[in-house]
């Protein structure tokens, strides 16, 4: 008998509204890599996610400060040394409200900056997933997939996205709670979106 995911909903993480500082201090190529690093593998050193990124570890340690000071990352405090600070993700659900950015000039440009790079680190992931050796239990388990053949109203997408928000929701973890045997970290990505119709010439 296989083993199913508790599904009790857990309580979500505080919310955060990004305003247009804090998105002019996410919004950079290297910084939204080190954000990504940090919320899926946890907390790092500036001399680790260096490493990883191919980047100076003095640089990757001011964009940790420029990300700390507008409030994505903090210190793990009691861990490490005053030489090698570590640095994790602050547990919040960060969000934006994107046509009040897109409309402001002061943040149109940052806000494309974030939107290319987080497309970017989305087919990334998707694209690592392919290259690599799954195994058929696991790959089976995994999909890629689209529907297009749905025709909604803004309503009806926003409808469709927060049911696709609850579903995940069940399926995360409690607080302190540990996974289950042969469980691995598991990336869910939803993109739903408008499409304008072009005919056929």
């Amino acid at each position: 008998m296989s083993e199913q995911p508790d599904c009790t909903p857990r309580q979500p993480p505080p919310t955060r509204r990004v305003d247009a500082r804090s998105l002019k201090g996410l919004a950079h190529p290297l910084r939204m890599r080190i954000f990504e690093l940090l919320s899926l593998d946890g907390p790092a050193t500036a001399t680790g996610l260096a490493r990883r990124l191919g980047e100076n570890t003095g640089t990757v340690s001011w964009h940790l400060r420029h990300l700390a000071e507008h409030g994505f990352i903090e210190e793990e405090t009691g861990r490490g040394t005053r030489r090698e600070r570590w640095w994790r993700r602050v547990d919040v659900t960060n969000e934006l409200n994107s046509a009040e950015l897109r409309a402001d000039p002061e943040t149109r440009g940052a806000f494309q900056v974030y939107l290319h790079e987080l497309v970017r680190q989305y087919f990334a992931r998707v694209m690592t997933y392919v290259d690599e050796e799954w195994d058929d239990v696991w790959r089976s388990a995994g999909t890629v997939a689209d529907w297009t053949g749905l025709r909604l109203t803004p309503d009806q997408l926003a409808a469709l996205n927060a049911e696709l928000s609850a579903v995940v929701a069940r399926y995360l973890p409690a607080p302190d709670s540990e996974p289950a045997p042969g469980a691995l970290p598991v990336v869910v990505q939803v993109q739903s979106f408008p499409r304008r119709e072009r005919g056929g010439q």
